[in-house]
């Protein structure tokens, strides 16, 4: 019990702070739609070169334009800027021996952290997000089934704990390597690419998109946006949700060991 009020302390006061100093969520989400104007005439151009055609693998120039604003959804759930940087920064800098000497362990604080991160992300940009859907409302076909909406939000969900484990795992290597930004770079590169927010998974040929459907990072923007474009036929629903929990688990265990084992030859000199 003292421990759950230990957590619920820790979130309340992590809302506050960010209600205090964020009141950029609005804008912010605002100017981030503002790329779907491009990918509008984009495909709008695509479609009308190619008059003899209604879709491209599957996908309409409606269905392009939808996906991309989802992609955005599930991306602000999934998206952890600064977490692998923040952790391995700490371990360099010998911040975290302050989880060391108090009874706060570091994974559950930060996770808690990044809760209230979203939490009042969400809370202030929920204007923004309702306005470019409404004006956008012409390019999606009404909303899912409740069964499907409902495997839209559990996906949602997961991406944001898969985002969450993958990302503090990668900055577990803090511990064996004094300098972690070009390996993050690179993982967010192909991040960008694997995770179908560039373009979808689907359009990736043969034995391509196979493997990369075998990555856990499909699943933090494609795999929700899919869910919800009904890509994923219903019988395979309950699978893919199962895959997906399947990759949260194999991260926050993986985070966990990580961390541990770099207890283990982490030294800390000075007050």
């Amino acid at each position: 019990m003292s421990r759950l009020e230990a957590w619920w302390v820790i979130l309340r006061i992590c809302l506050e702070e960010r209600l205090v100093y964020r009141g950029d969520f609005a804008l912010g989400t605002l100017m981030r739609f503002l790329p779907i104007v491009t990918q509008i005439f984009l495909w709008t151009a695509i479609f009308a070169a190619r008059p003899e055609r209604a879709t491209i693998l599957g996908y309409t120039r409606d269905d392009f334009v939808a996906y991309y604003l989802l992609t955005m959804v599930a991306r602000a759930f999934s998206s952890m800027p600064g977490l692998a940087s923040g952790i391995a920064l700490q371990i360099r800098n010998g911040e975290i021996k302050k989880f060391l000497t108090q009874p706060i362990d570091m994974l559950g604080f930060l996770l808690l952290a990044r809760v209230a991160h979203k939490l009042v992300y969400y809370a202030v940009a929920l204007g923004p997000f309702a306005l470019v859907f409404f004006l956008c409302r012409g390019y999606f076909e009404g909303w899912p089934e409740p069964h499907r909406l409902a495997a839209f939000a559990a996906s949602l969900v997961l991406a944001f704990l898969l985002g969450f484990f993958l990302e503090a795992t990668l900055g577990m290597i803090g511990f064996w390597f004094l300098e972690v930004s070009s390996l993050l770079f690179v993982y967010m590169l192909f991040n960008f690419f694997f995770s179908g927010h560039m373009f979808p998974i689907d359009l990736l040929p043969g034995v391509w998109g196979d493997l990369v459907r075998l990555l856990p990072l499909h699943y933090l923007a494609y795999y929700p946006s899919a869910v919800f474009l009904g890509k994923v036929p219903d019988q395979e629903l309950a699978a893919g949700l199962c895959v997906q929990l399947a990759w949260v688990v194999f991260f926050a265990v993986t985070a966990r060991a990580a961390y541990q084992m770099g207890l283990k030859r982490y030294s800390a000199f000075g007050g």
